[in-house]
């Protein structure tokens, strides 16, 4: 989740109102192949230093005597990419952020409903409506007001995206997962055609079809080493994947940091953060990292 991404960047600008309420009386949308030509994009370093930066940007990292740079990071939308680093963008792509529920509720039928027909709130993000994409219609309206997003971040200069929960249809049984993975695969065009790679989130059930029939490039994963399954990642995307761990989640494992470091399936690219990714010098910030990255 991005703590920073503020508005979607005011929904893209409210994301022309009048573009989506035509979009509204245009029909199902047709099935998206997701592009996969890599000549028109960049994939993330496999090695140097990473950093996972959605509370907050900060340039450098303060990890002994001098300033050490960054060479792969992950922003908000919001945020402007890091010169000199592989900046990538965050987009919540299946749930709201927590600032635009006010702009969701005017586009209440896009959002899940359960039984009763009231609006479904993430438990583990109380402050996040999900989406809905089950319907051909739905996903089309859905990237009317997401698909610009994406744009922005590739006129900012970034140079790939990461979309935030893919894994809402298996925590919501009334998301339709063949609806999910199409949404997916629009993002997937949307992003290439931008010329940007584009990156699984999480959702390591789906990880070998998420590369090879959506079309994802490259992977970000949180608490696999806790969870057991970063063989799922790294199996498929090798070393282009990004692993975060968290403290709490480590505790409640009785897993040290140093002990995913040892795990033979684990990212080269593996960090410790705080869970609400705070900025560098603020109260609550963790940063550390294997050895090897």
């Amino acid at each position: 989740m991005d703590n920073g991404m503020k508005k979607l960047t005011a929904l893209a600008g409210v994301i022309a109102a009048t573009a989506l309420l035509a979009a509204c009386s245009s029909g199902a949308a047709d099935a998206v192949t997701p592009t996969s030509d890599s000549s028109a994009f960049e994939l993330p370093p496999t090695s140097g230093v990473f950093d996972y930066q959605l509370g907050g940007a900060y340039d450098e990292l303060d990890l002994g005597d001098e300033p050490v740079g960054i060479d792969v990071v992950v922003r908000g939308a919001t945020s402007k990419p890091l010169d000199g680093a592989y900046s990538v963008c965050y987009v919540n792509g299946f749930q709201t952020q927590p600032d635009d529920a006010e702009f969701w509720l005017e586009y209440e039928d896009l959002l899940l409903h359960d039984s009763a027909g009231d609006l479904v709130i993430d438990p583990e993000w109380p402050d996040e409506y999900v989406l809905d994409p089950s319907s051909a219609e739905a996903r089309q309206r859905i990237l009317e007001i997401l698909g610009p997003v994406i744009d922005g971040c590739a006129a900012d200069g970034f140079d790939a995206v990461e979309i935030d929960n893919l894994d809402t249809w298996t925590r919501f049984d009334q998301i339709d997962e063949v609806g999910a993975h199409e949404l997916a695969g629009e993002y997937v065009a949307r992003t290439h055609d931008a010329g940007m790679a584009i990156a699984q989130k999480n959702a390591a059930e789906i990880t070998q079809v998420a590369h090879d029939e959506i079309g994802f490039d490259f992977a970000v994963t949180e608490e696999c080493g806790v969870w057991e399954e970063c063989a799922a990642y790294t199996d498929v995307y090798g070393d282009h994947v990004l692993q975060i761990e968290y403290p709490a989640a480590l505790g409640e494992a009785e897993m040290t940091f140093d002990e995913v470091c040892a795990l033979t399936d684990r990212a080269t690219l593996t960090i410790l953060r705080d869970v609400e990714l705070v900025s560098a010098g603020t109260a609550g910030y963790v940063y550390d990292a294997c050895s090897d990255g």
